[in-house]
């Protein structure tokens, strides 16, 4: 039995919220709080395996309550979110850098006409995030540095990155996309797989933490040095041979769209050993058959490690494929990636 805690600032939504996690046989609703502080007292009091969190609450919020659930009481929390202003939308982005594993909608009442699948993906996503083991968060300043990354031969030039990630995704992109400089001299596609409603409000986060422009892909625009095009929901998103963005309506792949693996294969095509493919924490396999592809096709690949993964299933499978050149930390893909579009700038 899987023991959940949940926290909201209404009463009416932590009664419904606890309804619906308890019909679930496998689930079992421990406690609930009223604000973030009731939360961290609860989550140290209970120790519930995984925790339901709002993230615009009084005397505390999600995001502050997620931080400290992380450095005192490492458990797995799934945000719950209503994303109806950019202040709560930029809450829960910063609630999943903390350390939150992911955001799902918050179920509207048994009248809303999508009631019946949000309430499914809740369910689904608490039991699934439930099994995370996920690790203390250091406080800022006491992280060790990592390794030098392995020397990456300069041998050609890079005219595109692509990027595929999932579950503990939008931290390390965030992570990778601050380490890159303005003048960054290729253009960086992203398929970022999350709840349907988030993909514009994870845009705008991205960009407020990164020199370069960040942008939602548009059909048919040419791609161009230091911006990001990330991917919309429900479409898959492929770059032409003559450097612009095909949306499509091609059915999932992997069981995503959009699909990193649909992304890595087209570039793969379009780009072959001129593109990197870096494919990132998550759960599921997406992405590992496109990496493969690119690899064969002479592209340089790149898995993350499992000790920095939220979960490393997507670029764990990778590596099982053969499908990753290189495995590496977010710092070390960041140091590797400039040094092959920096250092070939120009040439």
């Amino acid at each position: 039995m899987t023991r959940v805690l949940v926290a909201d600032d209404s009463a009416t939504v932590r009664e419904y919220l606890a309804y619906l996690l308890g019909e679930d046989p496998a689930l079992e609703v421990v406690g609930t709080a009223r604000d973030g502080l009731e939360a961290v007292e609860q989550a140290q009091r209970l120790r519930p395996d995984i925790i339901v969190m709002d993230v615009h609450m009084p005397r505390m919020n999600g995001f502050e309550a997620t931080r400290q659930v992380m450095e005192r009481i490492p458990t797995p929390i799934v945000i719950v979110s209503a994303s109806i202003s950019r202040e709560e939308v930029a809450l829960t982005f910063e609630a999943l850098k903390a350390g939150a594993l992911t955001v799902v909608d918050k179920p509207g009442g048994p009248d809303h006409p999508k009631h019946a699948e949000s309430a499914r993906r809740l369910v689904e996503t608490v039991k699934l995030m439930a099994e995370v083991k996920v690790v203390r968060r250091w406080p800022r300043g006491e992280r060790p540095a990592p390794p030098a990354p392995p020397a990456v031969k300069a041998d050609r030039k890079i005219r595109l990155i692509a990027i595929g990630a999932s579950t503990g995704g939008p931290q390390v992109v965030a992570e990778i996309l601050r380490g890159l400089p303005r003048e960054f001299g290729a253009p960086i596609l992203v398929v970022q797989h999350i709840a349907p409603g988030f993909t514009e409000g994870l845009v705008e986060w991205l960009g407020q933490g990164t020199p370069l422009a960040v942008r939602l892909a548009e059909a048919g625009e040419p791609v161009r040095p230091g911006t990001v095009y990330v991917a919309r929901n429900g479409v898959q998103m492929g770059i032409t041979g003559d450097g612009r963005i095909r949306l499509t309506k091609e059915p999932a792949e992997d069981g995503f769209c959009p699909s990193a693996s649909y992304l890595f294969q087209s570039v793969a095509q379009a780009y072959g050993r001129a593109a990197v493919g870096i494919l990132l924490t998550g759960m599921g396999r997406d992405g590992a058959r496109g990496l493969l592809r690119l690899r064969e096709a002479g592209g340089l690949t790149i898995a993350q490690d499992e000790e920095s993964s939220v979960i490393f299933g997507m670029p764990g499978e990778a590596v099982r494929l053969g499908a990753a050149e290189h495995v590496l930390s977010p710092e070390q893909i960041v140091v590797t990636i400039r040094s092959l579009v920096g250092g070939l700038m120009g040439r």
